[in-house]
């Protein structure tokens, strides 16, 4: 039985994913994933890859994942799961690719200037 793993990176979280054939077990940080992620929302972003390329329940994902907040780890999960998907089968990129599965997210938080309250805003201006 073969392992496959992929990394998948979303603002400051990155995923690291090993897939094997299994019963579709997804344990996330060595927790079901899902008591780690909380919302049926985080849950279906997880969940995406294998129902898009209607792999559902035929394999078991391990997964460790840091840095970031829950939205952004949940993102990169995805896309972790979907490059180890295509490691699998090449046949599955073509699905995955018009969901925009594979595509990387390069969004990042804007950094704070000196000299300003945040990264735009100014701070207050007084004429007198």
């Amino acid at each position: 039985m073969e392992v496959y793993n992929a990394i998948g990176r979303r603002k400051k979280a990155i995923a690291r994913v090993y897939l094997q054939e299994g019963s579709g077990k997804v344990t996330v940080n060595k927790r079901d994933y899902e008591s780690y992620f909380p919302t049926g929302t985080l849950r279906y972003v997880v969940k995406q890859p294998f129902e898009t390329t209607e792999t559902a329940g035929k394999f078991d994902v391990k997964a460790t994942l840091t840095g970031g907040g829950i939205n952004g780890q949940a993102e990169a999960l995805r896309m972790a799961i979907a490059r180890a998907l295509i490691q699998i089968d090449e046949e599955l990129r073509s699905p995955l690719k018009s969901k925009g599965m594979l595509r990387r997210d390069s969004r990042m938080v804007e950094r704070k200037k000196p000299g300003q309250k945040k990264a735009r805003k100014k701070f207050q201006f007084s004429k007198r």
